[in-house]
């Protein structure tokens, strides 16, 4: 009988373990786009400099199918323009969008993702690139 109930408290603390290292979908379908969004930025930023032009981000949702877009990109330059989560918002602090370059020094920039009640930070000090913080529930 002490077998039987030893063996059912480790199933308990190993499904209690479990559920406490499941990640919630809304945090990692946020991050997706984060990560992603990070590339996208960092692309743009690349070309602005490359070419020369003046490449602005911005998260204005135009349609169904363009969440955002990047004004002044090199026309041989296609980015996506939607989220990978439809549900995904954006707000640039202090600012409409975000400026890309070409200049090396951009300024410090930062945008703010929501998902449900998660929130992740996107920001770049103006020279370096852009990092993924705030990884918190909305207040």
């Amino acid at each position: 009988m002490i077998e039987l109930i030893v063996v059912v408290a480790l199933i308990a603390v190993a499904v209690g373990m479990i559920s406490l290292a499941l990640r919630d979908p809304a945090a990692t379908r946020l991050e997706q786009d984060a990560v992603r969004l990070t590339a996208l930025l960092e692309s743009a930023r690349a070309a602005s400099r490359a070419s020369g032009l003046r490449v602005r981000w911005l998260p204005q949702r135009v349609s169904d199918n363009e969440h955002f877009r990047f004004d002044g990109l090199p026309s041989a330059l296609a980015l996506p323009t939607h989220w990978l989560d439809a549900q995904v918002s954006a707000e640039v602090s202090d600012a409409n969008g975000v400026l890309l370059g070409p200049e090396p020094l951009i300024g410090a920039q930062r945008v703010v993702l929501r998902l449900a009640d998660q929130r992740l930070e996107l920001s770049t000090d103006g020279l370096g690139p852009f990092l993924i913080s705030g990884d918190s529930p909305a207040p």
